[in-house]
């Protein structure tokens, strides 16, 4: 298991919203463009680039799901306190 990794995210209020988002992201829109679109956070400026971080420096849901992906991979929807996340590992 990674102590750090680097991902990007995207955040929405909705489900709906993050199942749309999945299914541009299956059309093969870039994930970068969608989170410049359409993320709440302000990360989505930098296609939602969340930079590296480690074990406990995010929620729970948040951080199980980005661990858990392999680089490169796009998680599903991931729900927080915050709304709903699509997280792409990308190292």
């Amino acid at each position: 298991m990674p102590d750090k990794v680097h991902c990007a995210h995207i955040l929405v209020k909705t489900e709906q919203e993050a199942k749309t988002i999945l299914e541009r992201l299956n059309k093969s829109e870039k994930f970068a463009n969608i989170a410049q679109q359409v993320s709440l956070c302000p990360s989505g400026k930098r296609g939602g680039d969340l930079g590296t971080f480690g074990r406990g420096k995010m929620v729970r849901e948040f951080e199980t799901a980005s661990f858990a992906l392999q680089k490169g991979q796009i998680s599903g929807i991931v729900k927080t306190k915050y709304g709903y996340h699509i997280i792409k590992r990308l190292e």
